[in-house]
């Protein structure tokens, strides 16, 4: 028992400072729901939700001292219970062969594929030869060829013949999970065409939830046409979210820069914005004497900007980061109504609870990771900085102080989890966003927000025209950045415990009081040895059987230059690797689909009659891949197409003269992967 008092007086002296850890308990139930092999059943959930009432009991009858301990174990069991409860509550069905044929459905989302194609997801599907219980809820379709003579609206019932499939599993073990996201969206099936489009019935004005969307496009429509090219769709895209007016050229020089984020309507925007409208209506309030003498103008101002936030989030569509940010933003305000601190960790606790209640599945998406992290740290440093009492600049020089540890603070604590994600570092993003983000704040934002309040006068295109030296001067920092020689430095994927080790040291290094925080560096530490010893598998073979990656002094070879383009991205990506598909197959590794891995010879055969040499070479190769279902006799391991639909995409692993084979989908038995 004495470990257990040693452990209740530790806890005990950190009263007071541990509410923001209700998240970081609740967070590491939903991850445990994450990483189960197989779904909880109903009798493991009604488990959890006793032990929640058992630890909350016991955390009463036992007494303070063992109450944050059985609090931190009801949370971790909320987690479970709140991430399956979302999980049922989205289920719907998924397509289960590939489709091609009629497709009619009403428009929900536009926006692009990573390859530029418009892409529109539809909900109220109507398939052929398909009962309504087995039509997926939602689709999503790229548009190929010539559509440009439709002008897709949200909202619309349209008509296409297309092909589709259902949502692919990860292009490797481990790796990310679109059938998850997809389950999560409500995506039962995605896929594309290549013919036109047909509008079967126009958009209903009173489609609920759909106006907003229409409006959305209305507002990206009228800002690019009084701001053309390049600079109208970044302003369309910061004031609306809508991104499909953006080149890739620009795009790919955002995310080169490490300025991407400022597509993205989060927690930047959402502050700068709310920012500026409580600073603009406060000013404007304390001018009135009467008013700045009986109102209560910092209350009222806060509400402003709470209200201009809202509306914010409506008109960019509401997605997750937005939402984030209105929930981090709202709690902020309201302490300001309340008389209370404003920027605190508890704000941020409070908004990370929110959220993951409202979607635990964020919890795994970069967006979630990345904003809470910057926020948190920033917070966190500020925090120490104002308890500082040496630490006073001249006046003047505080709005530069701030801007550049702010940009380094956040950046440095959105890089690991960056590159863990995205595989790929920024080298000069500091000072990109040193460039960029005072602009920002100070031209860009501030415009948005007058030509907001001059549209309806009919005056917003010279609030535009004012924004627009500064919309041209990001976009030029950021191809300028990102041209330089050197400007990303690709990344190996890390591990499965290396972001969750490295986030608990630094939460334990930010929220725990007293010299015992810096007991956080140890696992931070442990985090980036673990990172630094990453290994890639030696072959990889894709979900199909189509493609095959062997690593090689030089890198990973590919089987082919061109098909399943997104596949060897991911592969090549995860490798820490910058080459094209086309570079990696010349590679010199697989001659005639033979090559050798430790000893011992694989053939992937392709082709008409791959199933005839795929039994003949099993007499002679160990390992013998062929993307059709061929069988054959002999000492070689045969993966076929019949094997590879049962453990999807595989990583092959020669270990003592013996091939050991990890697929995708092993024992994996989830709603999103049945």
């Amino acid at each position: 028992m004495a470990p257990l008092r040693w452990i209740a007086d530790v806890v005990e002296a950190q009263r007071g400072h541990l509410f923001p850890w209700v998240p970081v308990c609740f967070a590491l139930g939903i991850a445990l729901y994450f990483r189960l092999p197989a779904e909880p059943a109903l009798p493991a959930l009604i488990g959890c939700g006793a032990g929640v009432l058992l630890a909350a009991v016991a955390g009463w009858w036992l007494g303070p001292r063992a109450a944050p301990l059985l609090l931190c174990g009801a949370l971790v069991l909320a987690g479970i219970c709140v991430a399956s409860v979302r999980a049922h509550m989205v289920a719907g069905p998924v397509l289960g062969v590939r489709y091609y044929g009629p497709v009619e459905g009403r428009i929900v989302v536009i926006d692009r594929s990573a390859s530029d194609a418009v892409r529109l997801t539809l909900d109220r599907v109507v398939l052929e030869r398909t009962s309504p219980d087995r039509t997926p809820l939602r689709v999503r379709v790229s548009l190929h060829g010539d559509q440009g003579w439709i002008d897709p609206v949200p909202g619309m019932r349209i008509m296409m013949t297309a092909h589709l499939s259902p949502p692919s599993g990860p292009t490797e073990p481990g790796g990310f999970d679109f059938q998850r996201m997809a389950w999560f969206d409500r995506l039962g099936a995605v896929g594309y065409t290549r013919t036109p489009v047909l509008g079967v019935a126009p958009a209903q004005d009173g489609a609920a939830g759909l106006w907003v969307h229409r409006l959305r496009m209305a507002i990206s429509r009228a800002v690019q046409s009084a701001l053309p090219g390049e600079a109208g769709a970044f302003a369309a895209a910061i004031t609306t979210g809508d991104r499909s007016g953006m080149g890739q050229d620009t795009l790919e020089a955002l995310r080169g820069s490490n300025l991407a984020h400022l597509l993205a309507i989060s927690g930047l925007h959402m502050g700068l914005l709310t920012g500026f409208v409580f600073a603009a209506l406060r000013l404007a309030m304390v001018l009135v004497p009467y008013v700045a003498l009986h109102w209560p103008v910092k209350k009222l101002a806060a509400a402003g900007a709470l209200a201009a936030g809202v509306f914010y989030y409506l008109l960019s569509g509401g997605n997750v980061a937005t939402e984030r940010a209105l929930i981090m933003i709202s709690a902020m305000l309201v302490a300001v109504m309340l008389d209370r601190r404003a920027i605190t960790l508890r704000a941020v606790a409070i908004a990370a609870m929110v959220v993951l209640c409202l979607r635990p599945e964020t919890l795994l998406e970069p967006g979630f990771q990345m904003s809470f992290a910057a926020t948190t740290a920033l917070v966190a440093v500020f925090g120490a900085l104002r308890d500082l009492k040496r630490w006073k600049p001249p006046r003047w020089a505080r709005p530069v102080v701030a801007v550049v540890i702010s940009s380094a603070v956040a950046g440095l604590a959105t890089a690991p989890v960056a590159a863990a994600h995205f595989n790929r570092v920024s080298d000069y993003g500091l000072i990109a966003n040193l460039l960029a983000v005072p602009v920002m704040g100070t031209l860009v934002m501030p415009m948005a927000v007058l030509a907001a309040v001059l549209w309806p006068l009919g005056l917003a295109p010279v609030a535009l025209t004012l924004m627009r030296p500064g919309l041209d001067w990001i976009l030029s920092v950021a191809h300028r950045v990102a041209d330089l020689p050197g400007a990303t430095t690709p990344v190996v994927a890390p591990g499965p415990w290396v972001l969750p080790v490295l986030a608990l040291g630094a939460l334990w290094l930010i929220l725990w009081q007293g010299r015992a925080r810096l007991a956080g560096l140890a696992p931070m530490a442990a985090a980036f040895v673990l990172w630094s010893q990453a290994q890639r598998p030696p072959l990889l073979i894709s979900d199909t059987g189509g493609l095959v990656g062997v690593m090689t002094d030089t890198g990973r070879a590919l089987s082919k230059p061109r098909g399943e383009g997104f596949v060897a991205l991911s592969w090549l990506e995860n490798d820490g690797d910058a080459a094209e598909q086309a570079d990696a197959f010349a590679r010199p590794a697989i001659q005639a689909g033979l090559f050798d891995l430790d000893g011992q010879s694989v053939l992937h055969v392709t082709g008409r009659d791959a199933a005839l040499r795929a039994a003949e070479g099993c007499r002679t190769a160990s390992l013998v891949i062929v993307p059709a279902d061929a069988a054959g006799t002999g000492p070689c391991v045969m993966i076929n197409e019949k094997r590879l639909r049962e453990t999807g995409a595989l990583a092959v692993y020669p270990e003592a003269g013996v091939l050991r084979l990890v697929g995708a989908r092993d024992g994996a038995r989830r709603l999103w992967s049945q």
